[in-house]
């Protein structure tokens, strides 16, 4: 039990630290699917 509580802790220390590259890399992949999506019904296909 232990060692599941210092993993967790290491990996929520992983994700505070990184939060701002996964929010840039979620943003960046949600306006290409936008992009996709009007440009496939704007041309019709």
């Amino acid at each position: 039990m232990q060692t599941f509580t210092k993993g967790y802790r290491g990996l929520s220390l992983i994700m505070v630290v990184n939060s701002d590259r996964i929010f840039t890399v979620g943003t960046m992949v949600a306006g290409l699917l936008a992009g996709a999506f009007l440009g496939s019904s704007l041309l019709g296909h």
